[in-house]
């Protein structure tokens, strides 16, 4: 067992605890050990506690992007402050103003990428077991927890004629391959579909426009673009289970951000200004999170912490000497 599968055993193991624990439920209440929808619908029972256990993880990372698109008009005002200054002390000073930014809003850069990353171990995981189990039933062996006799249910099950374990690069044994290579291409659309709307919906609706015009946003933007077709030319060799998996995962992400962006959004967005439409319409206040007054005193706060940093930082130059004239 090399370095790499030490790492993955506890949550290969886990995976497979949790898909067990679904197939073995939903065996006792009358589906087939050994249908495919049995299966499936363990997977999506997966999907359902590993996202129910990250929702304070996405609570903390709608905290940091809100953070990130509030301080955004601040950072531009620092980027210029020190543009075309290449030595060291200003770099230095530049980099702890941005820091007192960050730490003032409660946020920086990487906050928005942590429940993606909380969740590669598991797909990750997944993908091994599952890549695994047409070699594990061919040998009688079992996966993680899940036994040789499952291992071998898993890999003769079929959704539409089409294994679970096959993928569109490698097909699968036992099942139609042009099922397969349907069912497979369905399944990367609607991944990097799901995935790319899930973005979108962000930037569209949930973004003030001091935001969108942001440098981080740029970047941001290149993303929107460069992750899905990444996922597409992947999603070629992942097995349906994993498509599954993941397009199951984007659609709870679509629906929890829909579900904020809707009753919290971020102040100066569109969002925000819908909301308070709908309030005024039903005759109720507006939110004190939709004024620009409270933005106002943050973005007046952060300035005040970054220039005290700056003061701190700033050394008095030594003043030249006038060279006497010929």
């Amino acid at each position: 067992m090399d370095f790499f599968e030490t790492i993955m055993f506890p949550f290969k193991w886990l995976v497979s605890a949790i898909m067990v624990g679904f197939h073995d439920g939903l065996s006792a209440i009358g589906m087939s050990p050994a249908n495919g929808w049995t299966w499936t619908l363990s997977i999506i029972g997966l999907v359902l506690v590993i996202r129910a256990a990250l929702i304070p993880v996405f609570v903390k990372q709608i905290k940091a992007q809100r953070g990130m698109q509030l301080l955004q008009p601040d950072l531009k005002k620092l980027q210029d402050k020190y543009k075309g200054k290449t030595d060291q002390l200003s770099r230095q000073a530049m980099a702890q103003e941005q820091m007192a930014l960050y730490k003032h809003h409660g946020t920086n850069p990487f906050s928005a990428c942590l429940p993606m990353l909380i969740q590669m171990p598991f797909f990750f995981a997944l993908f091994q077991v599952l890549s695994g189990i047409t070699a594990s039933a061919q040998a009688g062996k079992g996966i993680g927890a899940m036994s040789a006799e499952q291992v071998k249910q898993f890999d003769e099950s079929t959704i539409f004629g089409a294994p679970l374990s096959a993928s569109l690069l490698h097909g699968g044994a036992g099942g139609n391959e042009a099922a397969v290579w349907i069912l497979s291409i369905l399944m990367i659309l609607a991944m990097t579909a799901s995935q790319f709307i899930t973005q979108k919906q962000i930037m569209a609706k949930n973004m003030s426009e001091e935001a969108l015009a942001s440098p981080f946003m740029r970047q941001q933007k290149m993303m929107l673009y460069i992750l899905p077709v990444v996922f597409g030319v992947g999603g070629i060799n992942f097995p349906i289970g994993v498509l599954i998996y993941w397009t199951t995962t984007n659609l709870w992400t679509m629906g929890q951000q829909f579900f904020v962006i809707r009753r919290m959004p971020t102040p100066g967005s569109p969002a925000a200004k819908a909301l308070a439409e709908r309030r005024a319409a039903k005759g109720l206040p507006a939110l004190p999170l939709l004024g620009g007054k409270k933005v106002d005193a943050e973005a007046a706060e952060a300035s005040a912490a970054a220039a005290a940093v700056e003061a701190k930082t700033q050394r008095i130059q030594p003043q030249r000497k006038n060279r006497k004239r010929k």
